[in-house]
């Protein structure tokens, strides 16, 4: 891969809602992986929340053996931490999470939060597992990560997808903006620079033109339009799509 492309790293947590409705085996969250990769998935990013909503123990053990690197994304607790040991994956996402939320809201408290994260981090990343945190974008947050000496953080682009939606392009383009000043400030600090959340096809080509941006993590979106195109081609569509906003202009 040319070190200006951007990679896709798909997230198939809501495969394994699905296959939890009926407590069943299928849809296997493992297949999906699979076909995303077939399709130009460079990862697969998998959420194990500590109520086991979604994705289970099982399936974190067998998106492990995958030909491309897995992102696990958790909680930043002892259990969590222990289960990351075990398994080793290619890196490990650092979320919040509340029991009563639908899915992950906000970024990590990491200014706040750095005698909680550290030793965390100080573990995962002896581990050999590359330890990024979930955060807003937000230049404080930026150097509370560098602090902590987390050598990746994803950005939250939740609330610019939000207001895409609700076509209010006053507030797009401040929130764009806020991942622009966030995403230069932490590259500056020598920052690898992820972002996600709530990207959808009508969303994603400002912040995938963005070159400090080297990968987005896309799940819900993929996996909602694979109902009606198919997980392989959702998942080319949305490839096109950053490669499109990273050509010149």
């Amino acid at each position: 891969m040319p070190a200006s492309a951007q990679r896709l790293g798909v997230n198939i947590d809501h495969v394994a809602t699905v296959r939890n409705a009926r407590g069943g085996s299928y849809p296997d969250p493992l297949r999906a992986a699979r076909t995303a990769i077939e399709a130009g998935a460079d990862g697969i990013t998998a959420h194990l929340r500590e109520d086991r909503r979604h994705i289970r123990d099982a399936d974190i053990a067998a998106l492990r053996d995958l030909p491309v690197p897995l992102n696990f994304e958790m909680a930043a607790t002892d259990e969590m931490v222990g289960i990351a040991l075990a398994t080793r994956p290619h890196a490990a996402c650092l979320v919040p999470e509340k029991r009563e939320e639908r899915t992950t809201e906000g970024g990590l408290d990491i200014v706040g939060g750095r005698e909680h994260l550290g030793p965390r981090i100080r573990a995962l990343s002896q581990a050999g597992i590359r330890v990024s945190l979930f955060v807003e974008p937000d230049p404080a947050a930026m150097e509370a990560a560098h602090a902590l000496a987390a050598p990746v953080v994803e950005l939250h682009t939740g609330s610019y997808c939000e207001a895409v939606v609700a076509g209010d392009a006053a507030r797009t383009a401040r929130e764009l903006d806020r991942i622009v000043r966030a995403a230069g400030h932490g590259a500056g600090l020598g920052l690898e620079i992820h972002a996600g959340h709530g990207l959808t096809l009508d969303s994603v080509g400002p912040v995938a033109r963005l070159a400090q941006i080297r990968e987005l993590n896309i799940g819900h979106a993929l996996i909602a339009e694979a109902i009606f195109v198919g997980l392989g081609q959702a998942v080319r569509d949305m490839r096109a799509a950053m490669d499109r906003a990273r050509m010149p202009r």
